[in-house]
């Protein structure tokens, strides 16, 4: 499959009583859609996929998915862990459910990239649908180079990769310089998406496409179609409105200025993570 454009990483709202508040789930994905997202993903960083039950995450995946099919968007699914086989079984899971997974580097683990390539090898040789490769190094402890990426990419069931370095570095201008055929590569670090589609970047997997979409899908256009100076105004300023979403830790911010919009019924959060402060939220509501 070919990724492109905007994909919005929904974040998990909840209800005052601390469920998953599905209705306005639902509405976010109907709104990030119709404003011009290219796809959704679910069960992301951004949605706390680490504090969901199991039945929660098969319900957020029936909500977009649901959305998704009637839209004719793309949807993909976080799936997996450090474990090559747990992996392979979440993957098995997502038949019929997923257009594609996002599926991140090791973490913890901290293999060699040699032990990354056996992984994903591994995983492309059992999963039913396209790998999106989660490369965030500050996540995971683990960094992979362009030449391992260009290797990944080269893989058969390999999509592309969320690209979340930190930056701008070496490795992002080498691989974006000469990408595998086919292969995505998508900025995963709000901040530098202007920089990355600059540099031939395929789109953006954004949490701050929440908000704003169709200024985020305008920039991608704009980009594609080399309106330079349109583009690079455009993208200074969706820039900076970005690393106000990420003053706290993500999705907090976010979910401050989303209830504060009256878009979510609360802007809970599940521990380990706690709201975030009254001030971030107000300097981001600021800059928008």
């Amino acid at each position: 499959m070919t990724l492109s454009g905007i994909h919005v990483p929904l974040i998990t709202p909840f209800a005052a009583d601390g469920e998953i508040a599905f209705d306005a789930l639902e509405d976010l994905a109907r709104a990030a859609l119709d404003d011009g997202a290219s796809g959704l993903v679910a069960l992301g960083t951004t949605a706390e996929v680490a504090t969901l039950a199991e039945e929660e995450r098969r319900a957020v995946i029936e909500v977009c998915g649901r959305v998704c099919r009637e839209r004719g968007a793309t949807l993909t699914v976080g799936a997996g862990s450090a474990d090559t086989r747990s992996t392979a079984e979440a993957l098995r899971a997502l038949k019929g459910e997923a257009d594609a997974a996002l599926v991140t580097v090791p973490a913890f683990v901290r293999p060699s990239e040699a032990g990354v390539l056996a992984h994903f090898t591994a995983l492309a040789e059992q999963t039913p649908v396209p790998l999106v490769v989660y490369n965030i190094p500050y996540r995971t402890g683990q960094s992979v180079g362009a030449a391992t990426l260009r290797r990944l990419g080269e893989l058969p069931m390999v999509a592309g990769v969320k690209h979340a370095v930190g930056g701008v570095d070496l490795d992002t201008v080498a691989l974006l310089a000469d990408p595998p055929e086919g292969f995505a590569v998508l900025a995963g670090d709000d901040p530098f998406l202007s920089a990355l589609l600059a540099l031939g970047a395929s789109g953006g997997i954004l949490a701050s496409a929440h908000l704003r979409t169709g200024e985020f899908a305008e920039l991608f256009r704009a980009w594609r179609a080399g309106e330079v100076e349109h583009a690079r105004a455009l993208g200074h300023r969706l820039s900076l409105m970005s690393a106000a979403m990420f003053a706290e830790p993500n999705p907090t911010v976010l979910k401050g200025v989303l209830h504060a919009q009256g878009r979510i019924p609360t802007a809970d959060v599940r521990l380990p993570l706690v709201p975030a402060s009254r001030a971030s939220v107000e300097a981001a509501l600021r800059m928008l």
